[in-house]
């Protein structure tokens, strides 16, 4: 078990901090009458949202088998991203590391938080080299390591992330936002063994409903009290709430919606291997793929004719594009028009 102090990797300010506290949302009544908040009095939706996003967090934590107090709740992803770094990273003197490729937020963040961001190039296959990471944590001031896995835009997933955790003394985030198709072992299981470990889901993904804006993170009750203190007092909405609440009743579809995207990904695979203007499809446990083309300029202009959409990661990626795993119309579209290239 990891022996990190969380307080010696948080800014001064921010545990001298005083949370926003919303007496209502804290405070249990039988039959109150509103006249605390200047709503107004009239429609369906005019009361503020659950600043705690208590019935929320309970469901979460008894489909996770956590504490209700190890869950923050974010408007996205993004949200939390922005926290994690603005509550460990002092703006111009601390550095957060991400691998590269990998999730642009990060370093976007950072950035504004007037961060370092600092590099950890993959191998030729997208892998971690374990002697590039300890280069790096030794000799940097290094407050927050993204680890995203699977990895976005590469779409493999990082292998014995407990080594990260062992051999770095800031915190580690393992973004888990496509861990759904992975059929990997979520880091889950890992967080009471390190205290500076926290877990990013998302509702966006494999769950589906990406317009709620709703995302998790799963931590210790002390990060997640930091996380809850600096956080705005009503960052999700009543809407987004009351939508993953119902989704969270079916866990069901959830599970054939994930074997329906993994039967399409195995289709694509196939058909993928057989098309002249791919060069390389790299492996995924993600909903995309990551492939490379022969003339990418001519493949991504007769995509765009046809409006089909993908994420061009050339130059970054040299001849590269991601694309994300559609239903099976979408996904034969796409491949009429790749065969005829």
């Amino acid at each position: 078990m990891s022996t990190i102090s969380i307080n010696t990797l948080v800014r001064e300010n921010i545990l001298k901090l005083k949370p926003y506290i919303s007496f209502r949302d804290h405070n249990e009544f039988n039959t109150p009458t509103f006249l605390d908040a200047n709503e107004s009095p009239f429609g369906e939706w005019n009361r503020y949202p659950d600043s705690t996003q208590k019935k929320l967090k309970n469901s979460l934590a008894e489909l996770k088998t956590l504490s209700p107090r190890q869950i923050a709740i974010g408007n996205g992803s993004d949200e939390l991203i922005d926290l994690i770094i603005k509550i460990f990273c002092e703006p111009k003197k601390d550095a957060i590391l991400m691998m590269n490729p990998s999730f642009a937020m990060y370093g976007f963040y950072a950035t504004i938080n007037e961060n370092r961001v600092l590099q950890l190039n993959l191998d030729e296959n997208f892998e971690i080299v374990k002697d590039d990471f300890l280069k790096i944590v030794q000799q940097e001031a290094i407050k927050v390591f993204f680890l995203c896995s699977p990895n976005n835009p590469t779409g493999n997933s990082t292998e014995d992330i407990e080594f990260y955790l062992q051999n770095f003394n800031g915190i580690v985030v393992v973004d888990e936002a496509y861990i759904e198709f992975s059929g990997k072992k979520s880091s889950l299981e890992l967080l009471g063994q390190y205290p500076n470990l926290i877990v990013l889901q998302t509702f966006s993904k494999a769950w589906g409903i990406a317009g709620a804006r709703v995302g998790v993170a799963y931590a210790s009750e002390e990060i997640i009290q930091l996380v809850n203190t600096v956080k705005a007092p009503y960052n999700v909405n009543a809407l987004s709430q009351e939508l993953i609440l119902k989704a969270l009743e079916n866990e069901n579809q959830l599970k054939e919606n994930v074997r329906d995207i993994i039967t399409e990904r195995e289709w694509l695979q196939d058909q993928f291997n057989n098309i002249e203007c791919i060069t390389r499809v790299f492996p995924t446990d993600a909903n995309f793929f990551l492939i490379k083309l022969k003339d990418i300029e001519n493949v991504y202009t007769q995509m765009l004719e046809q409006e089909i959409l993908t994420s061009r990661r050339d130059p970054a990626i040299p001849g590269c594009i991601r694309i994300n795993i559609g239903n099976r119309l979408e996904n034969e579209k796409l491949i009429n028009l790749l065969k005829n290239i």
